[in-house]
């Protein structure tokens, strides 16, 4: 008992500075936004400070319920302007406190520690909490007013409707920025944002349809009060919750400063602000969707890259297979000759062969880790001849066990600028997906064919057709989604993947539509020879 008495004054001096400047800004968040009040109370159209104390209690939890009590209190004092305080400003003050502590509570059970209100669950539960909770709080405060004699019984609903409307809004608004600005990580995403130059374009925007809302229109402000959403929407959706986040906030003053000016009646000012609250409600909400969408991007393409990489790795497989059996063969020559005393040429030859197949296993190990880190290319020259019968070699004894007549053209003596890896699985994906639609056809005969030729001056066109029963133009619109239909599987994710390598690579992937399959693949090329003239294709199968 007396460790936790101890650990806990320990805590409370850690956080006093920090607890003695939230009562002090919470003053003066009171006392400026101490507009129109009824009757002389803290009952006013716009009450940011309320969100000052529910951020602190769902950071500190328990250990803030002493500085927000004293906070409220103190604000009380101060704009009453009383002396030492009475029953009758201390019991509304206290409920008003206890009120805050207990929606703050149950606020943070739905915020976790390093949540920025860009989820749009999440955002609607806040909410919503927001919403019921300072109704009750507003009833239960404005219930005690009535009963220390500080409120008109006939004044009861206005009251409760001004009460319930300011401090909705100055939570509904303010709460998000506080929030981030609590947050060091998110503190970072609003100071990138606020630094971008496309801020200061929608803060423009933002001063010049308050000067058109108010300054045009006058008291007539209400008619142009929804050119405000242009400002909102445009950070919501180019900049996500932070942008909201900064230009409602911006609005919220600016619409403040004009009602102060134009001398607005207390009516008008809750009218507006629930008309502000409007505004800032659908910035939130299109910047959380915003989020979530860049989001669920980065996710499918991190998911691309991992099955991207399951593709490469199936690749470095037989990759690896090659030069690590070179390696064993040429080992066990080696040991042959030393046991035999051999020191001569023979010996030496066999070691520079297992040094070149060692460097060639260490450079696939090495692709296929650069591929997980980055995703980015390591281009090579390699000939388009070689490109092509490394990726066909596979599907050759597949052709002969299936009874699939493979046929690859002579192709043109072409040099690309390329990640060799890549492209062979890029190359090996879409034959794969050729012998699986022979495969699947009743068709006969079954066929496959790959031909190459010119385009231009710098492309070369890659066309793998096959005799299965093709795509219809519904299907070739489709072919290429990420998340593939359903029936689909794993092989159109990896022409998914296919085309995203080719396009990394500046060059093109696309299939046609026609009563046989027909892929093409467009490449840039680094330099040519003389080529002969490709062989045609055999007549596409009917």
């Amino acid at each position: 008992m007396i460790d936790r008495t101890r650990a806990a004054a320990v805590e409370w001096l850690r956080r006093l500075p920090l607890l003695v400047g939230f009562i002090g800004l919470y003053v003066a968040l009171d006392v400026a936004s101490f507009i129109h009040p009824l009757h002389g109370l803290n009952i006013t159209p716009w009450n940011p400070a309320p969100a000052l104390g529910l951020v602190l209690v769902v950071r500190l939890g328990r250990i803030a319920w002493l500085p927000l009590t004293i906070a409220v209190v103190a604000a009380e004092l101060v704009m009453r302007r009383s002396g030492l305080p009475s029953w009758q400003t201390l019991a509304p003050a206290l409920v008003l406190a206890g009120g805050y502590f207990l929606l703050g509570r149950m606020l943070a059970r739905r915020l976790a520690a390093g949540s920025l209100l860009n989820d749009r669950r999440i955002l609607f539960a806040w909410w919503w909490r927001v919403a019921v909770g300072t109704f009750l709080i507003s009833v239960v405060y404005l219930f005690a007013l009535r009963v220390v004699g500080l409120l008109p019984s006939a004044r009861w609903w206005v009251g409760l409707l001004r009460f319930w409307v300011g401090d909705g809004v100055g939570i509904s608004i303010m709460m998000p920025l506080l929030w981030w600005l609590t947050s060091p990580r998110a503190r970072g995403i609003l100071r990138a944002t606020v630094a971008r130059p496309e801020s200061l374009g929608y803060l423009l925007l933002a001063s010049l349809t308050l000067w058109v809302a108010f300054g045009l229109s006058g008291q007539n402000g209400f008619k142009l009060f929804y050119l405000l959403f242009l400002p909102v929407v445009w950070a919501a959706a180019r900049q996500g919750m932070a942008g909201a986040i900064v230009c409602a906030a911006f609005v919220q003053v600016g619409i403040i400063v004009a009602i102060r000016g134009l001398g607005y009646n207390a009516v008008s000012v809750a009218e507006l602000q629930i008309l502000a609250m409007a505004i800032a409600l659908v910035g939130f909400f299109v910047a959380a969707a915003v989020d979530e969408l860049r989001r669920t991007g980065q996710e499918l393409r991190q998911s691309l890259r991992l099955a991207a990489a399951g593709e490469m790795a199936a690749t470095l497989t037989h990759e690896l297979h090659h030069p690590l059996t070179a390696l064993s063969a040429y080992a066990g020559a080696c040991e042959q000759l030393l046991e035999r005393g051999e020191v001569g040429e023979r010996l030496h030859s066999a070691i520079r062969c297992v040094l070149r197949e060692s460097a060639r296993t260490s450079e696939v190990v090495h692709r296929l880790q650069d591929f997980f880190r980055s995703g980015s290319p390591e281009l090579e020259s390699v000939t388009l001849e070689e490109l092509v019968e490394s990726a066909a070699a596979p599907y050759r004894l597949r052709a002969e066990r299936s009874g699939i007549r493979l046929r690859i053209a002579t192709m043109p003596e072409l040099l690309l600028r390329v990640d060799r890896l890549q492209i062979e699985v890029v190359l090996r994906s879409l034959l794969g997906f050729a012998f699986d639609a022979v495969s699947d056809s009743p068709r006969q005969p079954r066929r496959v064919w790959l031909a190459a030729w010119k385009d231009g001056n710098d492309r070369v066109c890659l066309r793998i057709e096959d005799s299965g029963s093709g795509l219809s133009p519904d299907q070739v619109l489709r072919l290429f989604e990420p998340i593939a239909p359903s029936g689909s599987g794993k092989r159109q994710t990896g022409l998914a993947i296919s085309r995203a390598i080719v396009h990394s690579h500046g060059g093109r992937l696309w299939a046609e539509a026609a009563n046989h399959g027909v892929l093409k693949c467009e490449l840039p090329v680094e330099r040519q020879a003389e080529a002969p003239v490709p062989e045609p294709l055999p007549a596409a199968a009917s």
